[in-house]
């Protein structure tokens, strides 16, 4: 399974989603059995690390964020995701005009949504937008973590029939 987060400029939102992910993978058993990545819909922070309030509200919690290496989503890359989770409105609704461009748009269309949608709490209340904390203090960058906790756990429970038969190729 290769799952990709994306947000704006892949510094704050998306990468905080692919740490807590891959740790939620890992204390499940299933890492091998996912490639998990982020990206931002536009180039503004490419090749940049991860914002370090990002990274200091990931340490606070127990995570070990790796080294991070922004880079933007191309419509070429649908063709390497089976799903592609937007972290906001605005980005599912660029990548949904991106995916009528990619290779196999139908299937691009079909990778996509969003990743509170994975958050029963969320969806009970309408709110599906991560927040971007980019313009916040660190309080955003905890909220922004308490949101992706709660929808990653969702989509880990979500995939698991499909990550138990799955290995990446």
């Amino acid at each position: 399974m290769r799952i990709c987060f994306v947000c704006t400029g892949n510094i704050c939102r998306s990468p905080t989603a692919e740490v807590v992910f891959r740790q939620l993978l890992t204390d499940a058993g299933l890492a091998q059995r996912a490639l998990v990545n982020s990206a931002g819909t536009g180039p503004w922070h490419a090749g940049n690390d991860m914002d370090p309030r990002a990274r200091q509200a990931l340490l606070a919690r127990g995570y070990r964020p790796a080294p991070h290496l922004a880079r933007q989503f191309l419509a070429g890359d649908f063709d390497r995701y089976d799903l592609v989770l937007a972290i906001d409105s605005g980005h599912l609704a660029r990548l949904g005009r991106m995916a009528l461009t990619a290779a196999d748009p139908a299937g691009a269309v079909a990778s996509l949504s969003l990743l509170r949608s994975y958050d029963p709490a969320a969806v009970s209340a309408g709110e599906l937008d991560v927040p971007d904390p980019y313009y916040d203090d660190e309080r955003g960058f905890d909220l922004v973590l308490d949101q992706v906790e709660r929808a990653c756990a969702g989509l880990l429970s979500a995939l698991l029939p499909r990550l138990a038969q799955s290995s990446v190729h």
